[in-house]
């Protein structure tokens, strides 16, 4: 499992990409980009179980190990959930159990530096090196109130690095 970084500057305070992040609204607009119709369960407390689903209701199961409000959420991955039944082993099986994934906003020269660390197996690693600037194209779009179907496709807006 390697650890990498993506990254992109949003013209926004860091309130409003929290918001844009996080938010039931704007949440499956952004990661669509990795699955239509993907969303959240969580009380989105520090220590507490989140799910993070498809539109089928499939997805994985995490922990969050940081919520931070405006700065910093990081989620450690625990498994997967298939026909509603968690499976905390078929991760393990995988190498990809214990998975971190951490988002931190900072303020620089007036706009949102978003950065996300994320720990990713060799059989995705291919799948979120393409899919991570675009969610992040998405994201930054939202944050700035800019039309989403009026989004710039040469990867200008976001970077993705090992």
């Amino acid at each position: 499992m390697k650890r990498h970084q993506f990254k992109t500057s949003i013209n926004a305070p860091r309130e409003k990409v929290w918001q844009t992040l996080w938010s039931d609204e704007t949440y499956p607009q952004w990661t669509a980009a990795f699955a239509e119709g993907s969303r959240t369960e969580s009380d989105w407390k520090t220590g507490s179980k989140i799910l993070f689903l498809d539109g089928k209701g499939q997805g994985m199961v995490s922990m969050i190990t940081e919520n931070t409000p405006n700065e910093v959420m990081s989620f450690r991955h625990l498994g997967f959930l298939k026909n509603g039944v968690e499976d905390l082993e078929e991760a393990r099986k995988m190498g990809w159990s214990g998975a971190i994934e951490n988002y931190t906003l900072k303020t620089v020269n007036g706009k949102t530096d978003l950065i996300v660390d994320q720990d990713i197996t060799e059989d995705y690693e291919e799948y979120f090196l393409k899919s991570w600037p675009k969610a992040l194209e998405r994201l930054k779009a939202l944050a700035e109130g800019k039309p989403l179907d009026e989004l710039v496709h040469e990867g200008e807006s976001s970077t993705a690095n090992k």
